[in-house]
C-alpha cells in the first residue's frame, strides 16, 4: 500500500492544490491519504480546505485533529497574537458542518504498525513539540505501535530508535526513499504543506510504502504570491504572508 502524508496545510489553497496535483501525478498511484492536523489556521481558504479534506475523508482517508483545528472551535490558548488573530478569523469564516467536522475528529489514530498524532503522542492533547532526539525518544517510548507519524512542527525529520536503546536522527532528501528497518522504531515527522520552516518555502509531503518499509519525502513548488497575495487582501497579519516567502 502507497500511503501519503500531508500535514499542516493551514488554509493554504495552493500549496494543498499543487501537493494533490503531484501526488495525483505519481506513476504509482496512492492507495490512501493520512492527514496530520492543522488544517486550518494562517491561511486565507479555510472553507475550501475543510471542504476538500472531507472530500478526501469520504473516499477513504485518515484525518486527525491539530491544535489549530482545535482552537478553530474552541479557544486559541497559547497561541501567540499573530496565530491568535488567525484563528479568530478562521473561525468566523467557516461554516456550522466545517466546525463539526473539526469537533469530530480524533487525536490520534491507528492503523496496523503505525499511530498517526499532530504532536508528541506521550501527549497527544498538550501539543508538544518533537524539536529534538530527546523529544523524539519520549514520543516513540510513549506509542505501542513500531512507527509514530508525526506533523506540528513544519520541519520533515526522521528518527530511529534501536532495540538497545540508540536513537539516530535522519535528514530526509527530498525524493530518495528511506527504509524504516525493521529492527528499529522509527518517528517520522513530515513537514508542512501550507506553512514549511525549514527555509524550503516548497510544500511538504511524504509516501510511505508498506510493502518495501520505505519512506520517500517530497517537496513541491506552489504559487507563495498568490497565497500570500490572498492573505493580505483578507485582513490577516502580513507576516503571515511574508513569512511563506522565507519558508519559516
Amino acid at each position: 500500500m502507497q500511503i501519503a502524508f500531508l500535514t499542516d496545510i493551514h488554509s493554504n489553497r495552493e500549496a494543498l492544490s499543487a501537493v494533490l496535483a503531484h501526488v495525483a501525478a505519481r506513476p504509482r498511484p496512492v492507495d490512501r491519504f493520512v492527514l496530520l492536523g492543522d488544517y486550518v489556521g494562517y491561511g486565507a481558504d479555510p472553507q475550501w480546505t475543510i471542504d476538500t479534506i472531507a472530500d478526501l475523508v469520504d473516499k477513504g482517508a485518515i484525518a486527525i485533529r491539530g491544535n489549530h483545528d482545535e482552537a478553530a472551535i474552541g479557544a486559541a490558548h497559547g497561541m501567540n497574537a499573530m496565530a491568535a488573530s488567525a484563528i479568530d478569523w478562521t473561525n468566523r469564516h467557516l461554516d456550522k458542518a466545517s466546525l463539526q467536522f473539526l469537533e469530530r475528529l480524533p487525536l490520534t489514530a491507528i492503523d496496523d504498525d503505525r499511530l498517526y498524532v499532530h504532536a508528541d503522542a506521550s501527549a497527544p492533547d498538550r501539543w508538544l513539540y518533537v524539536m529534538d532526539g530527546e523529544a523524539a525518544r519520549r514520543s516513540l517510548e510513549a506509542a505501542e505501535t513500531r512507527l509514530v507519524f508525526s506533523g506540528h512542527v513544519h520541519i520533515p525529520g526522521i528518527y530511529g530508535l534501536s532495540n538497545i536503546g540508540k536513537l539516530t536522527p535522519f535528514k530526509p532528501v527530498p525524493g530518495i526513499a528511506v527504509p524504516l528497518l525493521a529492527q528499529r522504531r522509527w518517528l517520522a515527522l513530515i513537514g508542512s504543506v501550507g506553512q514549511p520552516r525549514d527555509g524550503d518555502p516548497a510544500a511538504a509531503y511524504a509516501v510511505y510504502d508498506t510493502h518495501s518499509a520505505e519512506i520517500a519525502f517530497q517537496r513541491v513548488p506552489y504559487d507563495v504570491d498568490r497565497a500570500a497575495e490572498k492573505i493580505r487582501a483578507a485582513g490577516l497579519p502580513s507576516g503571515l504572508a511574508s513569512r511563506l516567502y522565507a519558508g519559516r
